[in-house]
């Protein structure tokens, strides 16, 4: 048990949410990445976020594991690409911008609310220490 449970749960969702936005922006920096058709495409990730100590009154959550993606990708018609085939064709990963971005956004907001949520509660624990002086 932490004296501070309150900044112990939240800090436990801000490491996810810095988790989840490290694989977004893995998977954003790969999304036009090229690869032969004999090889496998680039894996987007996504983290799974899992409960601890569910209602013991300082749970909080982990990062449960990553999942990467098809590592077929999608093939493109590229026959200028260096790296294509003889028909033409190149191995791109299965990435929706538009899926990432709305992803990037929930956990952008979601690690700056843990984030209010600490120092929220480190005023409050500064307000209470200031009460017991008086």
């Amino acid at each position: 048990m932490t004296l501070f449970p309150a900044i112990g749960i939240s800090g436990t969702g801000v490491t996810v949410h810095r988790k989840w936005l490290d694989a977004i922006s893995d998977n954003l920096a790969n999304i036009n990445d090229v690869r032969p058709t004999s090889g496998e495409a680039y894996r987007a990730k996504s983290v799974i976020a899992q409960a601890v100590d569910y209602g013991d009154g300082n749970s909080g959550v982990q990062v449960g594991g990553i999942v990467e993606g098809n590592p077929e990708g999608r093939l493109v018609y590229a026959p200028d690409n260096p790296q294509a085939d003889a028909e033409g064709y190149v191995r791109m990963p299965d990435i929706d911008l538009g899926d990432q971005m709305g992803q990037l956004l929930m956990a952008q907001r979601g690690y700056q609310a843990n984030l209010a949520v600490i120092d929220r509660a480190k005023d409050s624990y500064q307000q209470a220490i200031q009460l017991g002086k008086g």
